[in-house]
């Protein structure tokens, strides 16, 4: 058998702690995080971008599946059938490209937006509509906008964060 990208597990909040094991043991490992502005300056300033999960790339011949399950912070594999899901190297890919544009840009974009300040939605079934930033939700990294609709209608919506981006006004 080749290497291939697996998904591993952590135990909650054990991510860093996690990678670290993972690499003590040299294998290749990909904990996808995103910078966050905080308040606090004491809080973290790295988030995971998948909480609970980290992509390790390794071989299933070479490292036993009771190495996963039992290598602290980890919850093994995720697995279905008893056997460890593979994950394309393009999506891997894709995730790292992702995380490195979005630390690239300072992290999230949320901070500074005010409630009533104008918006663009960037992605999902409202890509490309003009909503009203109205606040974020606690705890979920969503916000809830007031999507324009018809003349002076407007609808609460939830979306996740990353999908609006400020709308720039004009000079």
């Amino acid at each position: 058998m080749m290497t291939a990208w697996y998904v591993l597990r952590s135990k909650p909040n054990k991510e860093d702690f996690l990678w670290g094991q993972v690499l003590a043991h040299q294998i290749e490992v990909f904990y996808p995080s995103i910078r966050v502005k905080t308040v606090n300056p004491r809080a973290r300033k790295m988030r995971p971008y998948f909480p609970g999960y980290l992509f390790v790339h390794a071989d299933l011949q070479d490292v036993s599946h009771s190495f996963w399950r039992w290598l602290p912070g980890a919850s093994g594999l995720v697995s279905f059938d008893e056997s460890p899901a593979l994950v394309p190297d393009a999506l891997v890919e894709a995730i790292r490209r992702k995380c490195d544009s979005i630390n690239a840009a300072g992290g999230e974009q949320l901070l500074g937006l005010q409630p009533g300040d104008p918006v663009v939605i960037q992605s999902g079934p409202f890509s490309a509509y003009e909503a009203i930033f109205d606040k974020c939700i606690s705890g979920n990294d969503r916000v809830r906008v007031l999507l324009k609709v018809l003349r002076d209608g407007r609808i609460p919506v939830e979306l996740p964060a990353g999908q609006i981006k400020q709308k720039k006004q004009p000079i």
